[in-house]
């Protein structure tokens, strides 16, 4: 079975990497300004909005993109693009999802129709502060394998979710 899995993967699947679905408010722009932590970042405007976006997280997602095919998965959709490559120094072009339904509810299941249409059967990997139990169903019955991983929206990625993404990825080869 796995080794028809991989066929059918074949060309689809950049590198032979498996997909990072990434939210960006509660991962890269955090709720509040961290108190004394090792978390850099800075205020920022972003559409009239004032916040916070971590350089931490961002150099981490750098970090990340040796194992995983970065994705936009966030209410943010096109304006990622347009806004975090020159406040973050995140690369620019990088894939982001379109939702049919209205964003910004408490919980990130809206999202699974967009990321399960996207990933079209690749393995992945979705860091969101609000993963739901929704999510874990879906999680738990894609063949493929899927990996959730939560931040405190105060912090965002750190080096512990980090680590958690490069041993998942590693983990898959």
């Amino acid at each position: 079975m796995r080794l028809a899995f991989d066929e059918a993967m074949g060309a689809s699947e950049q590198n032979g990497r498996p997909l990072l679905m990434v939210d960006i408010d509660g991962v890269i722009s955090l709720h509040g300004v961290p108190d004394g932590s090792a978390i850099e970042g800075r205020l920022c405007t972003v559409d009239g909005f004032v916040i916070y976006l971590s350089q931490t997280a961002a150099q981490l997602l750098l970090e990340l993109q040796d194992d995983y095919e970065l994705v936009w998965a966030s209410g943010w959709e096109e304006r990622a693009d347009e806004h975090l490559p020159h406040l973050l120094g995140l690369p620019r072009g990088l894939s982001h999802l379109r939702f049919e339904r209205a964003v910004g509810t408490s919980h990130a299941h809206w999202k699974l129709e967009a990321i399960e249409a996207h990933a079209e059967g690749r393995p992945l990997a979705w860091i969101d502060d609000s993963l739901d139990a929704a999510c874990e169903s879906w999680a738990a019955e894609r063949e493929a394998p899927t990996l959730l991983v939560r931040t405190d929206p105060r912090r965002g990625l750190t080096d512990a979710e980090a680590r958690e993404l490069r041993d998942w990825a590693a983990g898959l080869s």
